[in-house]
């Protein structure tokens, strides 16, 4: 119980956003109850279950998937594709999206999994690039193309309609974020997930003591791809239709920068890269519009225009000071403190 008390504490902190009416200046524009700024909280809480599902698969397996864009955008296209050509309610779509991207996964898993290292990325990014120009091109006309799916609004229960019930939206990707983060721990700290981190460290080893590496890497795969599976459904909500950016490559390295940016093997590490990611990639975009921009030389505001080299260069510098991620920050801190105060006496 005291384990899981600090995220039901931080939990119930968000879920109050929607009823305070307060500022935070710089972060947010507007009061942390306005539809917009819980808008963005619920991306940002969104992409924080999505890198803890993608922690499972690099921090604590050691799989470097560059195609974990594909569940999420499964999940996206599925539950909008099942609610518009198939008219069952918002609720049965995501069952159904889920299901599918289940399955999905274990396909994909089985095929990907008989190569490891460079190779795995490298199919699992030819995996996701296959579906991005799939839906891209559209030859079959249901994607949607460029311009991408908007949400099939009357199959959404009555509480999701409207920008006044922007709440329910938010909290409903709070409740994604906080069962993601307590089924993640849950498997993590299992005898799976121990044979997972010792999969990570050595392989050959696993196998010498009779154990199959490759059902419990499919194990992962699978679970990991249904959580992100699950996050594509919470933010077709949020973005309010499906759109080619979310099965895109770009889309798949973010996903990786949100773990390392916060710590990767640290399912508290995860959550905070991505939900910081989410802030900082919307709020740098309002940013990089803005008149003081606008008013510097090209030669720095060219740059600084585009959120993505901010957020580069604050990886790249992150990497360099704190490998750890930000979850190590308290403890490096602490450490060279001790280090001085220790010298000094």
């Amino acid at each position: 119980m005291k384990k899981t008390l600090p995220i039901f504490i931080i939990a119930a902190i968000f879920a109050a956003a929607p009823l305070i009416d307060i500022t935070i200046p710089i972060v947010f524009t507007n009061d942390i109850s306005s539809p917009g700024t819980l808008l963005v909280l619920g991306i940002a809480l969104t992409f924080a279950g999505l890198a803890m599902s993608y922690d499972i698969l690099f921090g604590y397996t050691g799989l470097l998937s560059l195609g974990h864009a594909l569940p999420f955008a499964l999940g996206v296209y599925g539950t909008n594709l099942a609610m518009i050509h198939w008219k069952v309610p918002y609720v049965l779509a995501v069952v159904i999206s889920l299901g599918g991207g289940i399955v999905i996964a274990l396909i994909l898993g089985s095929l990907a999994l008989r190569t490891s290292g460079v190779a795995f990325a490298m199919v699992t990014l030819a995996l996701a690039e296959a579906f991005a120009i799939l839906v891209l091109t559209d030859p079959v006309r249901i994607f949607g193309g460029e311009e991408g799916l908007p949400i099939a609004a009357e199959q959404l229960p009555d509480f999701y309609r409207g920008v006044v019930n922007t709440k329910y939206i938010y909290w409903t990707a709070l409740v994604f974020a906080v069962v993601t983060f307590l089924v993640s721990r849950l498997v993590v700290s299992s005898r799976a997930g121990r044979v997972w981190q010792a999969i990570r460290e050595n392989e050959a080893r696993v196998e010498l003591i009779g154990l199959r590496p490759f059902a419990f890497k499919l194990a992962s795969f699978v679970i990991a791809s249904a959580i992100a599976s699950l996050g594509g459904s919470v933010y077709l909500l949020l973005i309010r239709g499906a759109n080619e950016g979310t099965a895109s490559a770009i889309f798949t390295l973010a996903i990786l920068v949100m773990v390392v940016l916060g710590g990767a093997g640290k399912l508290w590490g995860a959550a905070l890269g991505g939900f910081i990611y989410g802030i900082l990639n919307l709020r740098l975009s309002g940013v990089a519009t803005s008149d003081f921009i606008d008013s510097l030389p090209n030669w720095i505001g060219g740059p600084l225009s585009e959120p993505l080299f901010v957020l580069g260069v604050l990886f790249i510098l992150l990497i360099l000071y704190f490998p750890g991620g930000l979850i190590s920050i308290p403890a490096r801190l602490f450490s060279s403190r001790r280090s001085t105060g220790t010298a000094g006496s």
